[in-house]
This record gives structure tokens, sequence and C-alpha cells, in this order.
């Protein structure tokens, strides 16, 4: 009888960030500007990061990764939306909503260890800045970041897996893209063997990033009350500013919705919260890390000064000013 109830849900509808039909064309227009942001500056900051030699070290090595995992987050969840936005046919497929489950909580289980691994990066360069070099090198970095891929994978396959063994009373997802939270609340039974999986290793996996965060936020914390430098003081704040700003952003949302009880889930309010860390905090991070950081702005400037780029912006520019038919005679 499961094998039965399980097989006969084979599609999802997802009822997506609201039903009122006078509210889609505002999301959807407000919804794609915000993804374009969000895509664009990320994908400005890997340009920046990758190309200045300026910025060839383990700090923005970290820093592209986080806006690689950004664009990833916000493509996995948002095209989808939109055009459900716009359309009556709203159903994915079983087999696509777990591969959706799968590569979201993987991506966002890997922003976390991330943002983990700058803290450890600005502890060590606060805290000890005489062996920095020695201590962070991109190798380092790299196995971090690989490793941290390898393990959140396999905690993402394991929650995927135990989702499919579930029994699905209805089909009607009260989200925008196939989250765990609506998933276990459309379980005919309290999936208890979930939740167990949510309060155990899922905070070994997600939250113990955020102690070893605050833990290392506690060690800068009290190097910097012994400075004796105002610039070096300064120095150390406007580094640190910037992921604050960004683990207060995405901590405070996952906490919400994910630590909690599937009997105290409310699916109409956890879809709006949702948006905060698939898009909005995506959309807001390269400006957060540009706009607080002088070297970013520096390397913003300088690759806007290249030759080759303002001869690209130039030739776009007398493209537009050229009427039509001289442009088609010219390419």
């Amino acid at each position: 009888m499961a094998t039965k109830n399980r097989t006969e849900v084979t599609e999802f509808v997802l009822l997506g960030l609201s039903s009122r039909p006078e509210m889609q064309l505002v999301i959807f227009g407000t919804v794609l500007v915000m993804y374009l942001m969000a895509v664009l500056g990320n994908t400005l900051l890997i340009i920046v990061a990758c190309s200045d030699p300026k910025l060839q070290t383990p700090m923005y090595f970290l820093l592209s990764q986080l806006s690689l995992i950004d664009i990833s987050l916000t493509t996995i969840t948002v095209p989808q939306m939109l055009v459900h936005t716009l359309s009556l046919n709203r159903t994915i497929s079983y087999n696509r909503c777990m591969t959706q489950l799968f590569s979201f909580m993987a991506v966002g289980s890997m922003e976390v260890h991330v943002l983990g691994a700058m803290a450890f990066d600005r502890y060590v360069a606060i805290c000890d800045p005489l062996r920095y070099s020695a201590i962070v090198s991109h190798n380092l970095c790299l196995r971090i970041t690989l490793t941290s891929w390898v393990v959140v994978s396999l905690n993402s396959l394991l929650y995927s897996v135990l989702v499919t063994r579930l029994i699905f009373c209805g089909n009607q997802i009260t989200h925008f893209f196939c989250d765990i939270t609506p998933l276990l609340k459309l379980s005919c039974t309290r999936p208890v063997l979930n939740e167990l999986l949510i309060f155990t290793e899922g905070v070994a996996v997600v939250v113990s990033p955020f102690f070893f965060i605050l833990g290392s936020y506690v060690r800068i914390g009290v190097a910097i009350a012994h400075m004796h430098s105002v610039a070096a003081l300064n120095k150390a704040l406007s580094t640190c500013g910037s992921h604050i700003l960004v683990v207060m952003f995405l901590f405070g949302s996952l906490v919400h919705m994910y630590l909690k009880p599937s009997s105290s889930y409310n699916l109409e309010q956890d879809r709006q919260v949702a948006i905060f860390y698939t898009l909005i905090s995506p959309m807001l991070n390269p400006l957060i890390y540009s706009l607080r950081n002088q070297e970013v702005k520096g390397a913003l400037w300088r690759l806007f000064r290249k030759p080759h780029l303002r001869k690209l912006l130039a030739w776009i520019s007398s493209k537009q000013r050229m009427p039509a038919h001289l442009i088609r005679n010219k390419g």
C-alpha cells in the first residue's frame, strides 16, 4: 500500500509566492530584475577576483567561490519560478523535484562552509598576520572547498533519499521550489526520521560552521580590543564588517526556516522568508563586498579602465548611434 501511494505522486504543483492573479506580473518583474542583478553582480565579482593580479589571494579565491555559489543558488530556483509565474501549468515532475531538492540543499549548505572558511581566513589575517602566508594558501583553500563539496553532497543525497521514501498525501507544494520543509509537510505521517536527521546530522553539517564562525570572531574581537593603532583597528573592522553582515543575514533566515519541527511550519510565511536567502542575499552579497571593500572598488576601476574594455564600450556606443542600415552594411 505504501508503495502504491508513493508511486501515485508522479508530479507536484508549485503554488509559487502568491496565488493572487493580479500579483503575478508584479512578482515576475520584481524577481526578474533581482535575479539579473544577482547574476550580473556576482559574475562581475568573479571576473574581478580572477583577473586582477592584486586580488590573487586566498581571501578573494573564497569570495569568488561564494559568488559562484550565489549564482548557482538563484539559478536552481528562480528561472523555474519565473516560468511558473506567467503559466497556468505549475507542475514539476517527481524526478525533477527530487533533483532540485538535492541541488538546492547541496549548494545552500556549501555557502555556509565557504563562509566558515572565510572566517578562518580573517581570523588568521588579524590574529596571526606574520604567519598568514604560511598558514593560509591557495592549496589549503582548494582542499577545504573540495572536501566541503564532498561532505555537503553526501549530506544532501541522504536527505533526498529519505524524502523519496515518504508517502505523500497530496502533491500541492506551498512554495516556489521543491524545498524539504513543504515536502515534509505533505507526508501522510510525521517524518520522525527526517526531523531527527535535521536536528542531528544537519546541525553537524550546517550549524557547526556557524559556531566555528562565532568562535573565530570571538578571538578576532579579543585581538581587536588589544589593538592600539587606530589604522589597524579600522582596517580590521572594515575587513570583517562585510562578512559579518552576510553571515547574520544568511543564518537568521536559515534558522527560522529549518531548525524547527514540522508541526510548527508556517508555509505561507516560510516561502516569503525563503526569498531572502534564495534571491535577496545573493543579490546583496556582491554589493556588500564591493561597496565596503576598497580593494574590490580599486579592481573594478582598473577593470573598466582597461583599453580593450574601453574599445568594446566605444564600439557598442557607436553601434547604438548608427542607423540600422549602416550597421547591417558594416556587419
